[in-house]
């Protein structure tokens, strides 16, 4: 669980807290989840509602049993291009965080890393000879990953470049405590035309189009493995392997 969703976590049970007074009551409870129902998108009321349960079930409230869900609205996925990437990029170039923004999308849109996990990157993460990212799980400095495992991605030659003049920007002018705050980014983000969030979904659809193996990728995004029988007991990668899979597919990746 990252730090990110520990928050959301929080501040869903704070409202509720707040609504009912603090004090556990089955009226006030269905009415506070009418008034969420009212005003908010399915997919948001369902991610409320399922934290709000799991407190109350904790709490043992036997009342928690009669609520019924929604049924999942259905979902069709953004499509994103390189024209997309491009024009964002694009959208940053008078910003004087320019080269720090291109560092973050190109890394993002060459690795699959996650938001959360490129905002947790320290400069010791990357290994620029290798075109290596280490995506750490070690909550004791501050990174977490969905899966509590750490793995590795890569990055392109193009992505490398622009990395090594930012670290060298960042090594010498910089007082950030991460490659890539994440408080400064969400807001430089918030009128970009896509969201940070975006640059995961870039890359897993452009490893598709390349015809990159699915199963790769997942090892790459740091899905999770449960069901996945092949890749819990038989397929194991080593770092060599991935590298050169990876660079098969996306080595000509040419966004700018």
């Amino acid at each position: 669980m990252t730090e990110g969703h520990i928050k959301e976590v929080r501040r869903a049970l704070q409202k509720y807290q707040k609504y009912i007074l603090f004090k556990l009551d089955n009226k006030k409870s269905i009415q506070y989840f009418n008034k969420l129902q009212r005003e908010c998108s399915v997919s948001y009321y369902k991610k409320q509602m399922y934290q709000i349960l799991k407190y109350l079930k904790h709490l043992k409230c036997d009342w928690v049993e009669e609520i019924q869900l929604p049924r999942n609205p259905v979902y069709t996925p953004i499509r994103f291009s390189s024209n997309d990437i491009k024009n964002t990029i694009s959208f940053f170039q008078n910003t004087t965080h320019l080269l720090q923004i291109r560092a973050l999308i190109l890394l993002g849109v060459t690795s699959g890393l996650r938001a959360e996990e490129l905002y947790q990157l320290n400069p010791e993460d990357i290994n620029l000879q290798k075109r290596i990212v280490r995506v750490n799980h070690n909550p004791e400095n501050g990174q977490t990953t969905k899966t509590q495992h750490s793995r590795v991605s890569f990055f392109t030659p193009k992505t490398q470049s622009v990395l090594q003049k930012y670290l060298l920007y960042y090594n010498n002018e910089c007082t950030y405590s991460r490659l890539f705050p994440q408080t400064t980014l969400t807001r430089l983000f918030s009128t970009a035309p896509i969201r940070v969030k975006h640059l995961r979904k870039y890359f897993s659809q452009e490893w598709d189009r390349q015809g990159g193996p699915t199963s790769i990728k997942k090892l790459l995004m740091g899905h999770s493995l449960k069901g996945d029988v092949d890749l819990m007991h038989y397929n194991f990668q080593s770092e060599e392997d991935l590298k050169r899979i990876y660079d098969n597919v996306m080595i000509k990746h040419t966004i700018k």
